[in-house]
C-alpha cells in the first residue's frame, strides 16, 4: 500500500491553502470567487482521473486525439451531508478518424478498471453516467 501526504492550511475566515503530495498549492474557499469549494475538487479530481485514462487509453490504441474535454454535470443531496448522488461526464474527443468503438471502450475501462476516483465514488453510492462526442479536427 503506497502512502500519500497532503496537508491543508487554513488562512483566513473560510478559507484554505492546500498542499497536495507533489507539492502544488491549491486554493480551498466557501467564497467561490476565492477559490474551489472542497466538493468542486471532488468533481474536479473525478473529471481529471478518468481523462488522464481516456487519452492514455486512446493513444496506446493509436488515435490520433488532439484534445479531450470532460464536462461534468453533478446533483447533490438536498439534505446534510450534501454528498454527490449522481454526475453524469460528458466526454468530448477532438482528433483525426477517431473510432467511437475506441472512445467507448477508453471510458468503459476507465469508469471499470482504471479511475481510482470514480471506483471511490461509485462505491460510495454515486451514480455516474458518461456519454461521448467525437469531433473531427
Amino acid at each position: 500500500m503506497s502512502e500519500s501526504k497532503a496537508s491543508v492550511v487554513w488562512q483566513e475566515n473560510k478559507a484554505f491553502m492546500g498542499v497536495s503530495p507533489s507539492g502544488h498549492n491549491v486554493q480551498i474557499d466557501a467564497d467561490k470567487e476565492k477559490g474551489a469549494s472542497p466538493m468542486e475538487l471532488i468533481l474536479l479530481g473525478l473529471g481529471g482521473c478518468a481523462s488522464y485514462d481516456v487519452i492514455s487509453i486512446l493513444e496506446k490504441s493509436r488515435q490520433e486525439v488532439t484534445d479531450v474535454r470532460c464536462e461534468l454535470t453533478a446533483q447533490r443531496a438536498e439534505t446534510i451531508p450534501a454528498v454527490y448522488t449522481d454526475i453524469h461526464m460528458h466526454f468530448v474527443v477532438t482528433g483525426q478518424d477517431i473510432k467511437d468503438k475506441q472512445v467507448e471502450k477508453a471510458i468503459h475501462l476507465s469508469a471499470e478498471k482504471y479511475c481510482s476516483a470514480s471506483r471511490m465514488l461509485v462505491a460510495g453510492g454515486v451514480n455516474i453516467t458518461h456519454d461521448f462526442e467525437i469531433i473531427a479536427g
